[in-house]
């Protein structure tokens, strides 16, 4: 059993590629920021070795923006470690252009389409309360 736990929560009214977008960055956010729960390498049969991953389950939950306002809100309040994707950041074309429209988001309203979240697995539990598992 994990002491902790990992949740992507990302918006239903995406279009597919949106939403495995913001599944992807939000998981490599929860990886860079939390290499305790990296598992090892992988390896084949033939002895070829593949990258770690992380070494839990990660659960992923669908949300409308106000759904994701308030978990962003408990999550905070919780003090876990936190991944945000902001609609804006559809519109840019590299690292450092999403992290300036990141910067410009009102903290208070976020346009949020993607959070993940990592902590105490009872924590997360009450971040991600009333959610469905994405479909």
């Amino acid at each position: 059993m994990f002491t902790t736990k990992i949740a992507l929560i990302v918006r239903e009214d995406l279009a597919v590629w949106q939403k495995l977008n913001v599944t992807a960055f939000l998981a490599s956010g929860i990886a860079v920021s939390a290499p305790d729960a990296i598992g090892e390498s992988y390896e084949d049969a033939a002895g070829r070795r593949y990258a770690r991953m992380l070494g839990q389950p990660v659960l992923i939950f669908a949300a409308d923006r106000a759904q994701l306002q308030a978990a962003h809100r408990g999550a905070l309040e919780r003090d876990l470690t936190v991944a945000a994707y902001v609609a804006a950041m559809f519109a840019t074309g590299h690292d450092a252009a999403n992290r300036a429209v990141f910067r410009e988001a009102d903290p208070a309203d976020m346009d949020l389409v993607g959070l993940a979240v990592r902590g105490d697995r009872k924590a997360v539990d009450k971040v991600v309360k009333g959610l469905a598992l994405h479909r």
